[in-house]
């Protein structure tokens, strides 16, 4: 008889986990967020610029790489804000690590949103936003964050 070489008491996986930076760009009480595509998974939800952090990255470097590959945009990257680990219906983990944004050079293009828009902190809880960001809102649009 072969012996398996997992424990019989072993658990399953987790869900994966992908590492996210993601950026409150900021300016004059708005903020900028971008709806995904149609194509997309979780299509037309809005959520904030940022993207995975890859290997070798610190979250402050993964962010500006995306804000510049999503928005053409260089950005300073400000303080963290919050920090937060959601797990969808669907299987997957996300953590999530939100910084503030209050300069950049260029313009801003979009290069991968349906679109992009500025919204004031108090009208964010009016749009559809991922699961993972709906606390975070709350708290953006009564004043309690930025």
């Amino acid at each position: 008889m072969e012996e398996s070489s997992s424990p019989a008491n072993a658990r399953p996986a987790g869900p994966a986990l992908r590492f996210v930076a993601a950026a409150l760009i900021v300016r004059d009480g708005e903020v900028l967020i971008g709806q995904r595509r149609p194509d997309q998974p979780m299509a037309s939800m809005w959520e904030f610029p940022g993207g995975k952090i890859e290997a070798g990255e610190s979250a402050q470097q993964a962010l500006a790489r995306e804000l510049s590959e999503e928005l053409g945009i260089n950005a300073s990257i400000g303080p963290p804000v919050t920090r937060i680990r959601h797990n969808y219906r669907h299987g997957g983990a996300v953590d999530l690590q939100f910084f503030t944004v209050r300069e950049f050079h260029g313009e801003i293009v979009n290069h991968i949103y349906q679109q992009v828009r500025w919204v004031k902190l108090q009208d964010l809880p009016t749009y559809d936003f991922l699961a993972a960001d709906r606390g975070l809102i709350r708290d953006l649009a009564a004043g309690k964050l930025l």
